[in-house]
């Protein structure tokens, strides 16, 4: 039982009086309403305190186990300062490594102390993007397939800050375009593409990576600029997330441009261009390629014979598929109801075949989307099919 709350530290001063007279320990425990352990612990607080050690102390623990020392907490950030990219787990793994001793903190505890600092911020939320089926094809010949993506980004002298877009010919190297977009979305790819297919005609196929504007999480991975080239009758390849020796011809390029180009950049972004620009001259037409046995890209280059129409076809579905057309929101009329496919695909046709007696097989040209559940009314993509399906194609 607990001291009585009012004049707690007299009653302790008259116990310890009571005691020095000899009074025993189990009556004065009951005298006092409290336990034998109590009237031992206040006996030892004052032979080692006096009268300072019957007042009441603050519950909370006088060592915390878990707090780093500060000087901790300097050598991390200290360390962050020289390895601006490294992450919490890194910078443990590091100091474990080359300053073993003492425990250095959790990788939870240096994250705290980098976003306290303003060095760590969440990261975003990456989108997931349905898988592609098909195998990735090899390059033969000139427009057989074409490599696009995004350099990673720089700044100029100025601060102005450069995307640079690019694209090649996989089996001639040659490089059809190397701008610096504004923006890295639709309507800007969709620019330099199609300024790209009226000089040199289409290719048979493009390959990129699962970022955006090339891909996005609506069925098959599809985005609007990839509705484009299916329209156009062009075969868009993705390579897998975290696979980027798929494209590797691509990305081996990359280190060239960086290497000749941005190092350092130019003084602004119109003279980065020019930059581009004269690169792109001098690796097309001049710089031996030692993969084309010390031949210039441009010995390998030839025009496409597939020209650019002057109006955008319609896609070509599979033989015998019912087309229905989404709507605005990105669904799609069906018995009656409206069965959401993708906003992606507003306002585009898709080609429905029957797959057996409950499913029906949904297309965006020869692109497979996924599944109409005749009996539920709801849309399956294509990656996830349903496990009583008969027949995927019909």
């Amino acid at each position: 039982m607990p001291w009585k709350v009012s004049h707690a530290v007299d009653q302790r001063k008259q116990l310890l009086l009571d005691y020095e007279q000899g009074e025993p320990i189990a009556e004065l425990g009951r005298r006092f309403e409290v336990s034998r352990q109590t009237v031992y612990k206040w006996l030892d607080r004052y032979r080692q305190s006096g009268e300072d050690g019957l007042a009441d102390r603050s519950p909370a623990p006088h060592r915390h186990p878990q707090q780093c020392p500060e000087a901790v907490r300097e050598r991390v950030l200290a360390l962050r300062a020289e390895h601006a990219r490294w992450g919490p787990r890194k910078l443990r793994a590091y100091l474990e490594r080359h300053q073993p001793g003492p425990g250095w903190p959790a990788a939870s505890t240096i994250g705290d102390w980098l976003r306290a600092e303003g060095l760590s911020h969440p990261r975003r939320k990456r989108r997931r993007t349905p898988p592609m089926s098909a195998p990735l094809s090899h390059a033969t010949a000139a427009h057989h397939l074409w490599c696009a993506d995004f350099k990673g980004w720089f700044r100029t002298a100025d601060g102005a800050r450069i995307d640079p877009f690019t694209v090649t010919d996989a089996a001639t190297r040659f490089l059809i375009r190397c701008v610096a977009v504004e923006k890295t979305d639709t309507a800007r790819v969709r620019a330099v593409m199609e300024a790209a297919f009226r000089e040199h005609g289409m290719p048979l196929g493009i390959r990129t990576d699962n970022g955006a504007p090339f891909a996005s999480p609506a069925p098959a991975g599809l985005s609007r600029l990839a509705l484009w080239w299916i329209r156009l009758g062009i075969r868009h390849e993705r390579i897998e997330p975290g696979e980027p020796q798929q494209n590797g011809r691509h990305e081996r390029f990359h280190l060239t441009l960086q290497q000749e180009t941005a190092a350092p950049p130019a003084a602004s972004r119109a003279a980065q261009q020019r930059l581009f620009q004269s690169f792109q001259e001098i690796y097309n037409r001049q710089r031996p390629h030692q993969a084309l046995q010390y031949e210039t890209p441009q010995d390998r280059y030839q025009p496409s014979p597939r020209a650019f129409p002057s109006r955008l076809p319609e896609p070509e579905f599979p033989s015998g598929a019912m087309l229905r057309r989404v709507a605005v929101h990105g669904d799609l009329k069906w018995r009656g109801e409206r069965v959401f496919v993708s906003e992606v695909l507003a306002h585009e046709p898709v080609g429905l075949r029957r797959a057996d007696d409950r499913y029906w097989a949904a297309y965006y040209g020869p692109v497979l989307l996924g599944w109409l559940d005749d009996r539920e009314l709801r849309f399956v993509p294509a990656h996830r099919p349903p496990a009583d399906l008969q027949s995927e194609q019909g």
